[in-house]
Formats: C-alpha cells, sequence, structure tokens
C-alpha cells in the first residue's frame, strides 16, 4: 500500500463525515435562528467546544510550533496573552451578551444587536458594523482557503488550484448545508481533533529522543537561547505580545457562539471546558515546536522539510513519527483548524448580508424559509468571491489577514465590553468608537507600524477613549434604553 492511500482514506473519511454532519443538522434546522444561531439551544460543552474550534485556526498547529521551533520559547508570550484575553472574554463577555442580545430584540448578530441595544432608528451602526464584518471576514476566509489548499497540496502533490477547490468545497457543503448546528457540531469534532494532535505529537517526539531531561540537554547544547523567554525581547515587544489578548472581545465569530449558548446558566461550565481545552491545545502547540528543535537537531537527516519551512514542523513530526494511517487522522486535526474557522467565518458573513442587509432593507417581512435559503446563497458567494482571491495566494493578501484579527478587537471589542456594563453609552458613541477603532489600525498599521507597537493596542486605547468622550459630550440615553439595559443587567445577575 502506498503511503498517501492511508493519508488519502483518513482525509476522505473526515469529510464525507463533515458533510454527513451538515445532512443531519440540514434536518434540524427549521427558521433563520436555526440556522444563523442554533436555535440558542447549544449546551454546555458544544459551546466550548465551538467556540475554542472557531478561534484556534491553521496557525495553532503550523504557525506557532513554527514561531517556536525557529525562536524558541520567546514566542509563547502570544499564547499567554491569547490565555488571559480569552478568559476575561468568557468572564465578562460571554455571559452578559447572550442575556443582552435575548432582550435587544432577540438579536441574532452583532450589527442586529447594537443596532436594537442603541435604538438606532437611523440604521447607522447596522451598516457600518455589517460593512466591517464583510470587508475583514471575506479576506479572513480566503486565507483559510489558502491554507487548506497549502496542506492539501504538499500533503497529496496536488496543484494549487485543485487542492484550493477541494478544500473550499469541503467546508462549503456543510456550513450551506446545515448552516450553524452544522458548524457547531463539526467544530466539536474538530476540537477534539485537535486537542488530541497537539497532546500526542510533543509526547511522541521526546519519547523518540529518548526522555524529557535528554531531549532538554539537547535544547541546551544546541541552542540555549531558545530555552530563554526573555530573549531579543523588551517591554513594548512582551505588552505587544500579550496585546493579542484584547481581540477577544470583538471577534463577531467567537461572539456569536456566547449568543447561541442554551442559557446563561451554562456558560459558568462552558468556560471552564473552553479554556482547559484551550490552555492543554497552546501548550501543545509550544511543546511540538520546542521539542521539535531536540528532534531535528538529534535527527539531522530528516530535517530538509522544516529547514525549507519552519511552519511544517508539526507535519513533518507527524509524518515521521506515526505509521501513515495515525498520521492521516493527525493530520487531518490541521484541516479541522481550517475548516472549524472558515465555517464559522462563512457563516457570520452569511448572517450579516441576510440579516442585516436583505431583511433590514429589502424583504422585511421575507418567510422564515425564504430567509434560510438567502442565507445558504450568502454562503456561496461569500465563498466565491474568497475563492476569487485565494486563487492569487501572494503577500498581500496575507499581510491584511495578518491584522484583522486587531481589526475586529479595535472595532468591535470596546464597543461589545463597554454596551454590556455601561448604562451611559450612546449609539453615537458606539458608532465612534466602531469608526475609530478601525481607523487606528489601518493608520497605525500603514504609517507607524516602525514602532513595535501591535496595533491592537492603541486601537483598543483609542476606540474605548472615543465611545466614553463621544457619550458623554451628547445627549443622555432614553429612558427606555435605560430600563431595557436594567432589566437585562438584572436578569444577567439573578441567573449567574
Amino acid at each position: 500500500m502506498n503511503v498517501d492511500t492511508p493519508l488519502l482514506v483518513t482525509f476522505i473519511v473526515y469529510i464525507v463525515a463533515t458533510t454527513l454532519i451538515g445532512f443531519i443538522a440540514y434536518r434540524a434546522t427549521r427558521n433563520l435562528s436555526d440556522y444563523i444561531l442554533g436555535g440558542r439551544r447549544l449546551g454546555s460543552f458544544v459551546t466550548a467546544m465551538s467556540a475554542g474550534a472557531s478561534d484556534m485556526s491553521g496557525w495553532l498547529l503550523m504557525g506557532l510550533p513554527g514561531a517556536v521551533f525557529l525562536s524558541g520559547l520567546s514566542e509563547s508570550w502570544i499564547a499567554i496573552g491569547l490565555i488571559i484575553g480569552a478568559w476575561f472574554n468568557w468572564l465578562l463577555v460571554a455571559g452578559r451578551l447572550r442575556v443582552h442580545t435575548e432582550f435587544c430584540g432577540n438579536a441574532q448578530t452583532l450589527p442586529d444587536y447594537l443596532t436594537n441595544r442603541f435604538e438606532d432608528k437611523s440604521r447607522i451602526l447596522r451598516i457600518l458594523s455589517a460593512l466591517v464584518i464583510l470587508i475583514f471576514f471575506t479576506i479572513y476566509c480566503s486565507s483559510g482557503m489558502v491554507a487548506g489548499a497549502r496542506l492539501f497540496e504538499s500533503t497529496f502533490g496536488l496543484s494549487y488550484n485543485t487542492a484550493l477547490w477541494i478544500g473550499a468545497f469541503a467546508t462549503i457543503t456543510y456550513v450551506f448545508i446545515g448552516g450553524f448546528l452544522a458548524v457547531s457540531w463539526t467544530d466539536t469534532v474538530q476540537a477534539t481533533l485537535m486537542i488530541f494532535a497537539l497532546l500526542i505529537t510533543p509526547v511522541f517526539a521526546i519519547l523518540a529522543i529518548g526522555d524529557l531531561p535528554s531531549a532538554l540537554s539537547m535544547i541546551k547544547n544546541e541552542a540555549p537561547g531558545k530555552l530563554d523567554m526573555f530573549k531579543g525581547l523588551d517591554f513594548t515587544a512582551i505588552i505587544s505580545l500579550l496585546g493579542w489578548g484584547l481581540g477577544y472581545f470583538g471577534q463577531p465569530h467567537i461572539l456569536v457562539r456566547f449568543m447561541a449558548a442554551d442559557s446563561v446558566r451554562s456558560i459558568p461550565r462552558a468556560r471552564r471546558i473552553s479554556m482547559t481545552w484551550m490552555i492543554l491545545c497552546l501548550a501543545g502547540a509550544v511543546a511540538t515546536g520546542f521539542f521539535g528543535i531536540s528532534y531535528f537537531s538529534s535527527n539531522p537527516s530528516l530535517a530538509a522539510g522544516v529547514m525549507q519551512n519552519n511552519e511544517a514542523v508539526f507535519m513533518e513530526l507527524t509524518k515521521i513519527l506515526f505509521n501513515p494511517w495515525i498520521a492521516g487522522i493527525i493530520l487531518s486535526a490541521i484541516m479541522a483548524a481550517v475548516m472549524s474557522t472558515l465555517s464559522c467565518q462563512l457563516l457570520v458573513c452569511s448572517s450579516a448580508l441576510t440579516e442585516d442587509f436583505y431583511r433590514a432593507f429589502l424583504r422585511p417581512k421575507a418567510s422564515q424559509t425564504e430567509l434560510v435559503w438567502i442565507g445558504r446563497m450568502m454562503v456561496m458567494l461569500i465563498s466565491i468571491i474568497a475563492i476569487v482571491i485565494a486563487f492569487n495566494p501572494d503577500n498581500k493578501v496575507l499581510s491584511l489577514v495578518a491584522y484583522a484579527w486587531a481589526g475586529f478587537g479595535a472595532a468591535f471589542g470596546p464597543v461589545i465590553l463597554l454596551s454590556l456594563i455601561w448604562k451611559r453609552m450612546t449609539r453615537n458613541g458606539a458608532f465612534a468608537g466602531i469608526f475609530v477603532g478601525a481607523a487606528t489600525i489601518i493608520l497605525w498599521k500603514t504609517c507607524l507600524d516602525h514602532l513595535g507597537i501591535y496595533e491592537i493596542i492603541p486601537g483598543f486605547l483609542f476606540g474605548t477613549i472615543a465611545i466614553i468622550i463621544t457619550s458623554l459630550l451628547g445627549k443622555s440615553p432614553s429612558d427606555t434604553m435605560k430600563a431595557q439595559f436594567e432589566k437585562a443587567d438584572r436578569t444577567y445577575h439573578s441567573e449567574v
């Protein structure tokens, strides 16, 4: 049997399984709420795993291990920042957002929530926030398709274009058919696959070297600088890496998981499950890159692949350490990471177009069946645009994606956070926060990138200041807006 055959079989089984989940979810999808929010009936476990899987893309299995392999433990600061940010997001935002969106006209998207939260009859918030989502996520989706294509390309020796179509088709199929339920259920499977792959790979790398002391001793002798968490980093660099955590407050594809929970009472348990999963996955990713240093130092004849591309360290270790069948399952985890994030990004874009443009402006009285099918058509539309962009996978596209996290974090993070805890916040304040946050990211990246500060830090700060100043200078919110906020806030605290 050819080595590629087990890989091919496991990948086919995986893709067929996700498509089957899509068909099962199709039978449970009855209206638009089911399609874009799962009918708000996700339990703690599915909420937790879906939030985690939608967050962690292919960078978890390729980018982070590759960075640690190249530079050592100093790259782990980003993982620490993400853990802190994710924990505060679950603590401060998750439960409150679940309750407030229900009180704000049972809002099903972030633009819908902001429109109802601030009684925005002009609908300028809906338009601005939906446009931000569409612009960033269309590019984000294309990067996911590029990552999937690169995986199929390197694993099976396919041409890039062929690999792109295969990866895109696999994801589009179950999102198109099953919507949010399919995405959430497949996310749960994908999250399980990811944690299995990231925990088993470094363990087998250590065993192949001998034992843990031997692995550490080899790194100490070969590259002692890679044991230093502060190597080459000053205060600004560390703060910038930790600043990644700020992005969590504004990521639409993560926030929508909180909105879909069956109850605010599910949130604490979901938080514990999700944070445990996240910490283990990030630790596994760092360990994979770190002990990859030891393994390839002791086996230089096998290091050709990682010398050409440090981000291939996970894939190379998998191919070397495991038999082809197990390797196929573990490599499917990369596809799982790519598909889990790409699928929820497609769905968020579809939701923005269907709920915030089509129903809001064109067909306010459209039937639920019509809206579900429009949602499916929007998935196809966004996918086609993303594929067109992905056909030219140059650095220009990928560089735009590099600050999409910062863009969402700065544009939506302060707005979402303050809207849930500050009664005095106004519509104009929300508009100023989104605009200033997004504009700061673009301008800082374009003009001030040489300062070495991650753009999300000034973006988040300026966005927050813009909200506070604009809200305080403007007219106080209406009595009905304040009453709605107070009622939602009381409900949240009574159910926590």
